[in-house]
């Protein structure tokens, strides 16, 4: 999958002149906005750029890769996951505490001394215990929040999307991944009106001739993706990409995948955890996102899950030094459990 919209958005690349524009706004909240839609305005121009401001774009959807790649205990394992199966017995949907965090969700508020409402402390909690589960054909991946320890991996995995996206020089990801990491810590203290969530893949070992099973080299999971939700209003980014969508509507945006695990279904399931998150999460049922009119393939996956253009950019978004974008909505089922929703994805995605 290629990328839908970044939203740290760096809109006015000069190729001409090697010149950075960043946009940066104050924002309240934010859709994932990692969008590939780069938004970032404050008139200077790189190398030198003096104490960068904090983004306060969403950064568009994007896909590339990070070189991490590590264990952790975030797999599931079947006999301990509680889970509700869709017809196809491959794929399950787990809310389950077994593989809560360490550091819970619920005490970054306490030591912020934020106050939460009674519903704010469910959600939390309910972002802390969900997960999903899918079989792909050469592994299984597995989907959950981001936690505070795994910040770096994402912000990497994120610049290095965008460098791909835009054709930015390499000297530009230092930059890239401190305004990256100042989005999400942001994002993250929005908990629980947005999220960022992360997918780690595990390859399906082979068997030897003998039927046993032969042991990887490679570790057995890694950072394979990374995609973000908005819920409502106060989840939403202060200044989004256009066309503008509905701030009070669930969002999706920045997507991620990594380069090397592309064409496995993994984008596919990054948006239908996404959508299974958004059911238990808000009740609205529709929601949109951003796909960059050159992101034939993101388009196709996004047509394909169901969703359709609402709006898309004049023609003079291109006198910003933007790529036009088409603003896209679904409307979602009501499902009776979780784990309902579709999930026959094409391993081109």
């Amino acid at each position: 999958m290629a990328a839908t919209t970044l939203s740290l958005c760096f809109s006015s690349w000069d190729p001409q002149h090697h010149h950075l524009h960043l946009h940066l706004h104050h924002h309240h909240h934010h859709r994932h906005h990692l969008c590939s839609n780069t938004h970032f305005i404050s008139h200077q121009t790189l190398p030198f750029i003096p104490s960068p401001p904090i983004p306060k774009y969403p950064l568009p959807l994007f896909h590339k890769s990070d070189r991490y790649s590590f264990k952790s205990s975030s797999f599931p394992s079947p006999s301990s996951s509680s889970s509700s199966s869709s017809s196809s017995s491959t794929t399950t949907t787990t809310t389950t505490s077994a593989t809560a965090p360490a550091s819970s969700f619920l005490e970054e508020p306490r030591r912020t001394g934020r106050f939460l409402s009674n519903e704010e402390y469910d959600k939390l909690k309910l972002l802390e215990d969900f997960g999903y589960f899918q079989e792909l054909e050469s592994g299984s991946l597995w989907v959950r929040v981001m936690r505070a320890e795994e910040m770096d991996i994402t912000v990497e995995l994120l610049a290095e999307s965008f460098v791909e996206s835009m054709v930015l020089p390499s000297a530009y990801m230092s930059l890239l991944r401190f305004l990256v990491k100042q989005y999400l810590i942001e994002r993250r203290a929005a908990m629980p009106h947005a999220v960022t969530l992360i997918g780690f893949y595990r390859k399906r070992k082979k068997e030897g001739d003998n039927g046993e099973e032969e042991e990887e080299e490679q570790e057995e999971e890694r950072l394979a993706g990374t995609v973000e939700v908005c819920f409502d209003k106060r989840g939403a980014n202060a200044s989004p990409p256009t066309p503008t969508p509905p701030k009070n509507s669930p969002y999706i945006c920045n997507m991620a995948v990594k380069e090397q695990l592309r064409r496995r279904g993994i984008g596919w399931h990054l948006l239908k955890a996404s959508e299974e998150l958004i059911s238990q999460m808000s009740s609205s049922r529709e929601v949109y996102l951003h796909c960059r009119m050159i992101d034939t393939a993101p388009f196709n996956m996004y047509t394909k899950a169901g969703y359709y253009v609402v709006k898309t950019d004049s023609i003079l978004i291109l006198l910003m030094l933007q790529r036009r974008k088409h603003l896209m909505c679904k409307r979602l089922p009501v499902l009776s459990s979780p784990g309902e929703s579709d999930m026959s994805g094409s391993e081109d995605e």
